[in-house]
């Protein structure tokens, strides 16, 4: 058995150099991080001691950074993180065993083991109801230790520590306090959403706190300083938990660079209600944005999401002067948040920002609605959508009407000058990656089914790349963009992601339906497996899942894509889907990575049954040619184990 998975990192980092490959990225979000034992709250954390041994995991497996998932509040009725908070980060990631320790001295370690999962699906499952309230106990407690020993205290450990979080506070106090203004209003209106707060004149100026309506601005400020007194307490343990988290955030940071691990972000394309209720001055009234009809969901999708105002992105400052209006400053101050507190970052649906689905908020049935919606720039003269017009930056000649509103070839040709407009936010982004020193080739576009020719030509103009996900190949289309040899320097390539079924129960399906041997021979053309071996590895990898499963991986180091991205379910063999699609369940987005994944991963990789990085780029190396193959023939036969003695399967034969 492989007793040290580092035994092979120096290997795999030159083999990811010779191929190529500029990023090489493990996906897992939050909640799904392993917890040890003595800290397993019910829910995963990336800044727990489990985590850091993880990620210490990862990193000795050769991966060069973490793909995060966005990290904001959810709510318990919808989990999903990417309807999360846009600022604040999710109190549930909050890992408490570092507050027992003498650096912070905040929490008991028996009032922590009082709040530990001992379930028999304790670290395998999120257990959302069980972390919510043992969330809650250790909070109240950690932030009553906060006000007393650090903002009141006068030990000098607590002078260092409430400067920092005066810093804190006052570096962040925009979004910070709209936020913890919204928290302590939504408990006094019974935990509801701020849409559903009454129809009172008290509920009415809540619900408007910070977009007023014309003459209730006086108001609105004294309700705000109103709130400020009656809930300082509240208030402030919403700052401090948020301080806390940033603080934790901090270390994790660090810890990973001491692993040589990058830190991607994620850029969410929706918005979370506390956002909304911020927004509504600068939002567009009456629509919603969704994803159009597409290949692989062919009857869209409701996202409910509210759209920014085109008219709100710069205003008149005089003298034809632009100025940023309220639309663009609010999507700056995300992408800067964003940018100091990663080191790289995905963008979630790049054409919810470039051309947007949007459909109508007035239609009963949403999905119908989404199915009859427009592009929002490319609209200039849609019967159902007259509203639209003000908005097109396409002219109607440049429009195929030959072919359905959300095709990408809708649009036929477009000028720079209309590039531009189409990409303005895309260019605030671009900007702010600039100016904290972040390259093009740390920024990923999850460009999927969809890719209006616009958001195309915005993406070529920044030279970023798309994603390619290879699980949904379309073999009878040699023109197919999940096909890899379709994808270009920039791109990303994955088996799958947290919407896909996981790589492992999906190829089950292919060798239930027999398609498996017409994929076989795809991957020995990819592969360059030599014609006086070609039969007999067709036939090995047709009639071997595993072996099928480890080609395909090894398909993704080819080229001529330089960036990989792997799911932790493709990596670690496991066979549940992290998140169906369209769908709310108690089983999405609550998969976690097993307390003992170092001892399932040994297994199931000497059983062909877990990803085989070492091995996958050893067939990556072969598929360059003979002459690559002699060239570093000393390092393939290292990767495949043979100089190790360990139990990874050769790659030559799978």
């Amino acid at each position: 058995m492989i007793k040290d998975f580092s035994v092979f990192r120096p290997q795999v980092k030159e083999a990811l150099k010779i191929l190529g490959i500029r990023n090489f990225l493990l996906g897992i979000h939050d909640a799904a991080f392993p917890s040890l034992p003595e800290e397993d709250v019910g829910c995963g954390s990336p800044y727990s001691d489990g985590a850091a041994q993880f990620l210490q995991f990862a990193a000795d497996l050769g991966f060069d950074g973490i793909q995060f998932g966005p990290q904001g509040i959810t709510t318990c009725a919808n989990p999903s993180p990417y309807d999360g908070s846009l600022f604040s980060r999710n109190p549930l990631s909050l890992a408490p065993l570092a507050f027992t320790r003498s650096s912070w001295n905040l929490l008991g370690s028996g009032l922590l083991a009082g709040f530990i999962d001992h379930g028999q699906s304790a670290g395998r499952r999120v257990k959302r109801t069980f972390a919510v309230q043992a969330n809650q106990g250790l909070l109240a407690e950690i932030c009553s230790r906060f006000r007393q020993v650090v903002l009141h205290g006068d030990q000098l450990a607590s002078t260092s520590i409430r400067s920092s979080y005066i810093r804190f506070r006052r570096s962040n106090a925009e979004w910070l306090e709209r936020d913890a203004l919204y928290e302590v209003l939504r408990q006094n209106y019974n935990g509801n959403s701020w849409q559903n707060w009454g129809d009172s004149e008290a509920a009415r100026l809540d619900q408007q706190l910070f977009s007023p309506l014309p003459g209730s601005e006086a108001a609105v400020r004294i309700r705000i300083r109103s709130l400020r007194r009656l809930c300082e307490r509240s208030l402030e343990d919403y700052c401090i938990t948020q301080y806390l988290l940033a603080e934790q955030h901090r270390q994790l940071r660090s810890h990973c660079r001491s692993l040589d691990l990058k830190m991607f972000g994620d850029c969410q394309v929706g918005f979370s209600e506390r956002d909304t209720w911020v927004a509504q001055s600068f939002l567009l009234s009456g629509y919603l944005l969704g994803a159009p009809p597409s290949r692989t969901n062919r009857a869209g999708q409701a996202w409910n999401y509210p759209v920014l105002d085109p008219n709100q992105y710069y205003l008149d400052g005089g003298e034809g002067c632009l100025q940023p209006g309220p639309a663009v400053r609010f999507f700056r101050a995300r992408i800067d948040k964003l940018f100091e507190e990663f080191d790289g970052l995905r963008i979630d649906h790049p054409h919810g920002l470039i051309c947007p689905w949007v459909y109508l908020a007035s239609q009963e049935n949403p999905l119908r609605a989404v199915q009859t919606g427009a592009r929002l720039f490319v609209s200039p003269n849609l019967a159902d959508h007259p509203g639209l017009d003000r908005f097109a930056i396409v002219y109607t000649d440049q429009i195929n009407e030959q072919v359905a509103p959300y095709d990408d070839d809708r649009v036929t040709g477009l000028d720079l000058g209309q590039v531009r407009r189409f990409g303005i936010l895309f260019e605030v982004l671009m900007a702010a990656a600039k100016e904290k020193g972040h390259d093009i080739s740390k920024i990923a576009c999850e460009v999927l089914s969809t890719q209006p020719y616009p958001t195309k030509r915005v993406m070529d103009l920044y030279g970023l790349g798309r994603f390619r996900v290879t699980q949904k190949l379309d073999l009878d289309n040699p023109r197919d963009v999940y096909r890899s040899e379709n994808a270009r320097p920039e791109d990303w390539l994955m088996l799958g992601n947290h919407d896909t079924p996981s790589v492992w129960k999906l190829v089950e399906t292919w060798f239930e339906k027999g398609t498996a041997n017409k994929q076989a021979v795809y991957l020995a053309n990819r592969l360059r497996i030599p014609e006086a071996d070609r039969l007999k590895w067709i036939d090995k990898v047709s009639s071997d899942p595993g072996a099928f499963v480890q080609a395909k991986f090894a398909d993704l180091f080819v080229g001529p894509a330089t960036n990989v991205m792997v799911f932790f379910t493709d990596l670690l063999g496991m066979s549940q889907t992290y998140n169906q699609p369209g769908t709310i369940s108690d089983e999405n987005w609550s998969l976690r990575i097993d307390p003992d994944y170092r001892g399932i991963y040994k297994s199931k990789a000497a059983q062909n049954l877990a990803l085989n990085i070492p091995g996958a780029l050893a067939m990556a190396l072969r598929s360059q040619g003979s002459a690559c193959a002699a060239k570093h023939r000393v390092l393939i036969a290292d990767l495949e184990g043979n100089e190790k003695g360990a139990t990874v399967r050769p790659s030559r034969f799978i």
